[in-house]
């Protein structure tokens, strides 16, 4: 394939794969938390981050980590304790975030809001070698954290309670999935960009939903649908002048539309399934009266 001879593209092709990965991995808890915005608050303030990184001259991917996780941690806290709704804290995210890091980019030499395009929309173009070592090693943790402990973090995001009376503990999971979060907002922000990293930890998820009925079958075909979008939108955008990260979005909605409309014979074949049973079950009940019981022979 001629797309493979050029250098960029292979390392946007294994940042694409990565973030197909990793995004829907960790959208599958937020989902079951219903905290499905949870990447938006975080990749406003990731945006400071990336601000940082050009000010102090250092890696944006690495400081938007830096700043991302600090984020990430203190929302939870402040969610736990109940000091404040997730709703404010989310919304402080946002905002103070956003205002972050227009305001720290304009006092970078030579610094604009123009520098904070590709990070905001994605740019297959600008991924570098530095970027792909970063993507890499931060997948590799978000899939380690998501794959194994997969029993521990669904039985916290199903009952925190029962998760705590287990003996689990509770408030270090709930911290580890927001760290985990807040590292997938930087793994996926140079190829779905921050405003749009988001879409790529719920659609997959919500799209896997329409035909899966276990959280196992869920997160994997939610996994096998984020990579088949992402390195689908990225190759793309090899060929069409467009943000990557708005047509690896657009993909996803297609799946998502595809799936629904493919479901809902499913769906009616499992209702009628379960009411038939349903049915069964109740004349089985001591003391029900079958149709034929009052016939008499």
């Amino acid at each position: 394939m001629d797309i493979l001879n050029y250098d960029f593209m292979q390392r946007a092709l294994l940042a694409a794969l990565l973030v197909g990965l990793t995004a829907p991995a960790i959208g599958t808890y937020l989902v079951q938390r219903r905290q499905a915005v949870m990447g938006d608050g975080i990749g406003h303030v990731a945006m400071t981050g990336v601000a940082l990184g050009f000010l102090l001259n250092t890696s944006p991917v690495w400081m938007a980590t830096l700043i991302a996780v600090l984020g990430a941690v203190g929302m939870e806290m402040i969610r736990s304790r109940g000091k404040t709704s997730g709703d404010i804290a989310l919304a402080m995210l946002f905002y103070g975030g956003l205002a972050g890091g227009v305001m720290i980019i304009n006092l970078a030499p030579g610094g604009s809001t123009a520098n904070l395009t590709s990070y905001l929309f994605g740019s297959i173009t600008t991924v570098s070698t530095e970027d792909v070592t970063a993507v890499v090693l931060l997948a590799a943790f978000v899939i380690a954290v998501t794959l194994g402990l997969r029993k521990q973090l669904f039985a916290v995001c199903q009952d925190e309670e029962f998760a705590r009376v287990t003996g689990l503990p509770v408030r270090l999971l709930n911290l580890l999935v927001a760290v985990t979060a807040a590292v997938t907002v930087t793994v996926a922000m140079r190829i779905v960009g921050l405003l749009l990293v988001s879409a790529m930890m719920v659609i997959p998820v919500a799209a896997a939903q329409r035909v899966t009925r276990g959280f196992a079958a869920t997160l994997g075909l939610a996994m096998g649908i984020g990579v088949a979008v992402a390195v689908s939108g990225t190759v793309t955008t090899f060929y069409v002048d467009a943000p990557s990260g708005a047509a690896i979005v657009l993909m996803a909605i297609g799946v998502f539309l595809v799936l629904s409309v493919a479901s809902t014979p499913l769906a009616r074949k499992r209702a009628r399934a379960a009411q038939a049973a349903e049915a069964e079950c109740t004349l089985d009940m001591p003391g029900s009266r079958r149709p034929h019981d009052d016939v008499k022979v």
